[in-house]
């Protein structure tokens, strides 16, 4: 239609050099008349090329909450096949200083084209992608934002907001109760994520403004020191036995809501996070009464379907994906796993 030669379509519809001022206007004039879109999954297809991700992500047990990241990630990874990518994942300790940094200089060192990451500090983060910018390699935050470092993409929860969500169910159950207790996973005075930090803020926010009354005292788990759970509950509820209502910003409310039912108590409100097979057992015996869920499955998936799509297919993508805060009860558990990959 433009009186060129194919090769001469094919440099044009690449912007490779080689073509007449001339001859550029005739194609792109016919290309305008089309409307002719690129079929970049073809493309794709057609250039053989293998995609390799890497994710950095928090060591973890069988079952823990990463455990449905890293399956919503290979989910991924098998429904984009055709475009043969694979993913090498690299763990490191949250709880330990240094760990991110070695694990991450590990990471460098292999041969990668993009990569998920969940944040731990600022520094250490920044630290880490900048070699990612220097090589223009594309990376995407899950779990926790840090807007100001420029990561592609981001899944995961709005913390703070999250957390004062949390605070404004707890109040409800807390009926006038002027005591509340906070569960923590520290190590050595650190909080193991960003994203229990700023719930933790967001829950202090909304009690200030709304129940300033309101006592909040603080337990301490140490993450290094499993063997020391029961104990600390022993101690604590013998020194506060007036209160009955509490919440932990991590995974891990089955740890109260355990032993809230091998001590035979009904009169404990507890609040916690994510759907473990552990925190749902304990939602099924009424040891634990809500559960704030944030799809995990979900934002593996999405991470490295972004990446794919941004790599591959060449599609704009969204720079921040929040996602939903869901409150679940034993009422409409089931119905949460529905909406799950």
């Amino acid at each position: 239609m433009a009186g060129v030669s194919v090769g001469t379509v094919d440099r044009v519809l690449h912007s490779r050099a080689g073509v007449s001022a001339s001859s550029k206007k005739k194609v792109e004039e016919i290309l305008r008349q089309l409307n002719y879109q690129p079929n970049m999954y073809a493309s794709a297809l057609a250039s053989n090329k293998k995609y390799r991700f890497s994710c950095l992500l928090p060591v973890h047990q069988e079952g823990d909450y990463w455990t449905d990241v890293v399956n919503g990630m290979f989910k991924a990874v098998k429904a984009f096949s055709d475009f043969q990518i694979s993913l090498d994942t690299f763990y490191y300790d949250q709880y330990e200083l240094g760990s991110f940094a070695e694990v991450g200089g590990r990471l460098l060192e292999t041969d990668f084209d993009g990569v998920v990451l969940a944040p731990t500090v600022e520094e250490e983060t920044a630290r880490f992608v900048r070699t990612l910018q220097l090589r223009h390699i594309p990376y995407i935050f899950i779990d926790y934002n840090i807007p100001s470092l420029s990561p592609l993409s981001f899944f995961g929860q709005h913390a703070q907001k999250s957390g004062y969500f949390a605070a404004r169910i707890l109040h409800l159950l807390a009926q006038g109760r002027q005591e509340i207790v906070l569960f923590r996973q520290i190590n050595e005075g650190r909080l193991g994520s960003n994203q229990q930090l700023h719930r933790e803020e967001g829950f202090y926010e909304y009690m200030k403004k709304n129940s300033p009354e309101m006592k909040m005292t603080e337990l301490n788990f140490y993450a290094k020191h499993p063997g020391e759970d029961e104990r600390l509950l022993d101690n604590f509820f013998r020194d506060h036995p007036d209160i009955t209502c509490g919440i932990t910003f991590n995974s891990k409310a089955y740890l109260i809501g355990e032993y809230m039912q091998k001590h035979g108590r009904t009169d404990f409100h507890l609040m916690g996070y994510d759907m473990l097979r552990r925190n749902v057992a304990c939602l099924k015996e009424g040891t634990i009464d809500f559960i704030i869920a944030q799809q995990p499955t979900v934002q593996g998936y999405s991470s490295i379907e972004c990446l794919c799509h941004h790599l591959i297919l060449k599609k704009k993508v969204k720079d921040c994906n929040y996602m939903p805060v869901h409150l679940i009860s034993v009422d409409n558990m089931d119905f949460y796993f529905d909406t799950e990959l």
